[in-house]
């Protein structure tokens, strides 16, 4: 099992808050409901949201796909909220 740095959770953290931010404002529905529409299981986008998991690739994708974005757009929002100390697409 891998060792939780500071550095990972500050990334859960800093993910969870962008997820959350942006399901609010853009699709206004709740965590569960998201989960449920989407096909992104209830207990895990909380999970998700609270820092708490590492999540797949795939599961970032459908919930940026549930947000109304392209993957891309998310890693890119992702990536401002992260700040200097995190590089996610190289330029």
């Amino acid at each position: 099992m891998q060792r939780k740095t500071e550095k990972t959770l500050q990334f859960r953290k800093i993910l969870g808050n962008l997820i959350t931010k942006l399901r609010l404002d853009k699709t206004g529905l709740s965590g569960n409901k998201l989960a449920n529409e989407y096909d992104i299981g209830n207990g895990n986008i909380s999970r998700i949201q609270n820092g708490e998991v590492d999540c797949k690739f795939v599961t970032l994708w459908k919930i940026s796909e549930s947000l109304g974005l392209k993957f891309s757009e998310f890693a890119k929002l992702l990536e401002e909220e992260l700040g200097e100390d995190f590089k996610l697409i190289d330029e």
